[in-house]
């Protein structure tokens, strides 16, 4: 989600600006101020957090959202309603974050409020009961309460450097920026902090002090670079995050912070080491009439996961945005797009909050944001689900589970119905194997070698598989070994994250490689693992024999120093063969190797 605290270009835009810079119940009266109740025994992003936000509706032109103007749905009334619903319909499965977006310190007209030390204060037509009464009643139903802020000072605040910093004698708002007051952030409302002058972290304390004051357990800070649409010094906000993450420590208060949008996937270890979560996208709404739509920009995150995959774990996770999949209508999508985009959520160990209105969840609605089973994947002891073959229109992604079984997605990301398969092989192992089916709760019984499913546009399945088989044996191929034939500028380069420490690059325009005597004992088709580097999404178009060729999109590694690999399909006979990767007019990964299975 954006959560702008300026209406901005719209999520696809901004995207394509980055890519280019790269080459529920109902509403009670309030009760007396409560003592906190918010649970706290689960160390911080253990797991993803599940909850709400309410960005999705604010943003959306959905008639009757926001009767009042953009951005006019975010109102005490309206949170405490949500907070309702979640509570009676959803706590039960886990989800317990209710978080408060951008705008709850700005009227209707985008006005903002700020308290005498320049810190942003609750609109009182929107929250006339301030923050913390909102937060001790979000607690009072056993749920978390979470917060916003855009990185940086917000310009309204600056007060022409007179506006003084809480707790810290003699520092103003002066001492606190650059004297430049050079912008910040995704939509450049901020002037950037200075961190070389001690007053500044002065600043991020007295902030964080207020936000635990209030009794909020979130935090999510929004526009943060690089990324967001911008790079360069001037967006850089790690010095930012570096400084909540010491600020929110010092309140002694468990607060997770969360750090948002389409962040720089370079300073990846910046973000795991200062927060609990970070947005790997642009914003999955459409600001369009509904809440989100497929092209826009749902359909994004099966391109852009892969390359973070690596990088969620315990403690902080890989944030693809809300989960939008309960409204039916008012989402904008059709029931095999839900379930896919639910799946995707859940196996990626995406947080699960949605932006849905809670307090009419349609029945598939409903029944997508609690399975037991799905919200069991996500929150479980398993590593993210990655790709196991090419980002291609039918892709399998799967992840093994401690238990030895394997969470198996199907997804069709055709705009009309195909076969989708998951070969064994590309799991590792080949023979039988127990199937069920996740989303239906039903045993499929053993399957040989493989399952197909007919998948409608934009469809999926989910699976549990149980190898019965043996495993796969292989034999590798190494991209630079002397034996393979190089063509047009391909070339063997340093690769420390190869086997070999060496692989096979400058594949473009014509450039090809050919691993040669690729022996195997009988003919058949062989799920050839691909191990590639590509900082980008790039294509190869895959031959055997010198026969036709298929052409497969392989997903970005994250960089240009990391390995990942795939399986692609390739028909071999008996004996020696030849397999071609080559770039046709475009632009190819880089190579490793590849490994070929003794048997079809």
């Amino acid at each position: 989600m954006r959560s702008s605290p300026y209406p901005a270009l719209p999520a696809r835009a901004l995207r394509t600006t980055a890519v280019l810079a790269l080459a529920a119940g109902l509403l009670t009266a309030a009760p007396a101020a409560q003592a906190d109740t918010a649970p706290t025994a689960a160390p911080v992003a253990a797991k993803p957090f599940m909850g709400w936000s309410s960005w999705s509706m604010q943003s959306s032109k959905y008639p009757g959202l926001n009767p009042d103007g953009d951005y006019s749905y975010l109102t005490e009334a309206n949170v405490l309603k949500q907070t309702n619903a979640l509570a009676a319909k959803l706590k039960k499965y886990g989800y317990e974050y209710v978080n408060i977006d951008a705008g709850w310190w700005r009227d209707k007209t985008w006005k903002p409020e700020f308290d005498r030390y320049a810190r942003q204060q609750a609109d009182p037509v929107r929250f006339p009961n301030g923050m913390k009464s909102v937060a001790d009643r979000i607690h009072a139903k056993g749920l978390k309460a979470g917060i916003y802020l855009p990185a940086g000072l917000e310009k309204e605040a600056y007060n022409d450097g007179k506006s003084p910093i809480w707790n810290a004698d003699g520092c103003t708002t002066a001492d606190i920026v650059h004297g430049d007051l050079r912008t910040t952030n995704g939509w450049d409302s901020s002037y950037k902090l200075d961190f070389s002058r001690p007053c500044t972290q002065k600043y991020i304390d007295s902030q964080a002090r207020s936000i635990a004051d209030w009794g909020y357990d979130f935090l999510k800070l929004d526009g943060v670079g690089p990324g967001s649409g911008k790079n360069g010094d001037q967006y850089d906000n790690v010095a930012d995050v570096a400084a909540w993450n010491k600020a929110i420590a010092a309140t002694g208060r468990p607060i997770h912070l969360e750090i948002s949008w389409s962040l720089d996937i370079g300073h990846a270890a910046d973000w795991k080491k200062y927060s609990q979560g970070w947005r790997i996208d642009t914003d999955v709404e459409c600001y369009c009439n509904t809440l989100v739509s497929w092209e826009n920009s749902v359909d994004d995150r099966w391109d852009d996961a892969p390359a973070w995959t690596r990088h969620a774990g315990p403690g902080g996770w890989n944030d693809l945005d809300s989960l939008d999949v309960g409204n039916g209508e008012m989402d904008g999508l059709t029931k095999a797009e839900r379930q896919s985009y639910a799946t995707l959520w859940a196996i990626a160990k995406s947080p699960l909050y949605t932006g849905d209105d809670l307090t009419r969840l349609d029945s598939y609605g409903l029944s997508l944001l609690t399975d037991r089973e799905v919200i069991a994947i996500n929150q479980g002891d398993a590593p993210p689900a990655q790709p196991v073959t090419p980002a291609d229109p039918q892709q399998v992604w799967a992840a093994k589970n401690p238990d030895g079984t394997y969470t198996v997605a199907l997804f069709n990301l055709a705009d009309a119905p195909a076969a989708v398969t998951a070969d064994w092989g590309t799991l590792g192992f080949t023979g039988k194997a127990g199937v069920r089916d996740v989303w239906n709760h039903e045993n499929l019984g053993t399957r040989q070698n493989r399952i197909t499913q007919a998948l409608p546009a934009h469809g999926s399945r989910l699976f549990t598989v149980t190898p019965r088989g043996g495993a796969v044996t292989t034999t590798a191929y190494e991209a630079e070994a002397p034996a393979n034939t190089l063509a047009g500028n391909a070339s063997v380069a340093g690769c420390s994250a190869c086997s070999g420490e060496k692989k096979v690059g400058n594949l473009y325009l014509g450039g090809s490689l050919r691993f040669n005597d690729v022996v195997v004992a009988k003919a058949g088709t062989y799920q050839v693992k691909v191990t590639y580097v590509s900082g980008d999404p790039r294509s190869l178009d895959v031959s055997a024999n010198g026969g036709g060729t298929t052409r497969h999109t392989f997903a970005s590694t994250g960089d240009w120093g990391t390995a990942a690999g795939v399986y692609v399909p390739v028909t071999l006979k008996a004996g020696a063969n030849t397999i071609t990767l080559d770039s046709g007019s475009g632009y190819a990964p880089d190579i490793d190797r590849i490994d070929v299975p003794k048997s079809a």
